[in-house]
């Protein structure tokens, strides 16, 4: 490997938790667009040192253990346009409004270039803000893989700007829908508690007070089942898993969650949580948008077994 080839790098300390582990499957665990075999690839290239040395992949961690990956570059060419059904709620020259479907993820990422959302929006139009790079073109924020909704794309720099400046200053009105589990007592509330990476679990984030950003939840109980809850979460912040890490925070972890949640949940393939409203001004205009995206039919399903229940 050339070292004066210009590479992304992360450093993690080995938890005690993770002695034994190996190292491939460790180092797929801290970023969830990263496969396994990709992991492989990379330690096999040399790009992954233990204090300061090569190793393999069964290398087996040890506490304190000091690993560094360096990620190449993407390639230029790596990001193929790739027809697919897109459900665009809103467009014009500046932005796109798109309601994603469950298990689509919103961007490629190192060693997982194809069937993301971008790669769909290159393949439905070509003008793209490039200010996050070839791997996100457009992408101002994201929503986890399985959890669907409206997320907003920029097609120019000066819309990329202006929309990136609005969720900074937390004047984008997002709004979520979801299930979670046991039954909330109070009608509304506030979560006020600061989000980073979970000292004890590399791989999940947490309420911490060090090395952690403000994270403010706001939600309001739509209803009510035997075991469950239905609520309507707004975002003050927009942290990463912000809202499950919240609720999970709270004692309301969502239902479908394999990260966060409890083993025995809802059947769903991933957290029951709905992007269901986005609201910002137009970059070029000014003017005031708010769309809104319908429930996905799974989770209407959900709904309807948890009255009959």
């Amino acid at each position: 490997m050339n070292d004066t080839q210009l590479f992304e790098r992360y450093d993690w300390t080995v938890e005690p938790a993770d002695a034994g582990e190996r190292i491939d499957k460790f180092i797929t665990m801290q970023n969830e667009d990263w496969s396994r075999s990709q992991v492989q690839i990379w330690i096999k290239e040399g790009r992954v040192s233990v204090n300061g040395e090569p190793v393999k992949s069964n290398y087996k961690l040890a506490a304190d253990d000091e690993i560094t990956l360096r990620v190449p570059p993407p390639k230029e060419m790596a990001i193929e346009p790739e027809p697919m059904p897109l459900d665009i709620v809103y467009e014009d020259a500046d932005v796109i409004v798109v309601n994603k479907p469950r298990g689509l993820v919103v961007h490629p990422a190192p060693g997982h270039y194809s069937g993301t959302l971008v790669n769909g929006l290159l393949a439905h139009c070509k003008d793209l803000s490039g200010i996050n790079g070839v791997l996100r073109p457009g992408i101002v924020h994201r929503i986890d893989k399985d959890t669907s909704g409206l997320l907003m794309v920029a097609k120019n720099d000066k819309a990329h700007v202006s929309l990136a400046r609005q969720l900074k200053e937390h004047s984008v009105n997002r709004k979520y829908v979801a299930i979670v589990h046991g039954v909330i007592p109070h009608e509304m509330g506030t979560i006020d508690a600061p989000i980073g990476r979970d000292p004890k679990n590399r791989q999940q984030m947490a309420v911490v007070f060090e090395n952690s950003k403000p994270a403010v939840t706001h939600f309001v109980v739509l209803e009510r089942f035997k075991a469950f809850t239905l609520v309507e979460l707004k975002l003050e912040t927009g942290r990463t898993h912000q809202i499950r890490v919240h609720m999970k925070y709270i004692g309301y972890p969502l239902a479908g969650d394999p990260k966060y949640g409890p083993k025995n949940t809802l059947e769903l393939n991933g957290q029951a949580l709905h992007a269901k409203t986005l609201g910002f001004d137009h970059p070029r205009t000014g003017e005031r948008l708010e769309f809104e995206a319908p429930l996905p039919q799974d989770l209407l399903d959900v709904i309807h077994q948890l009255r009959q229940a």
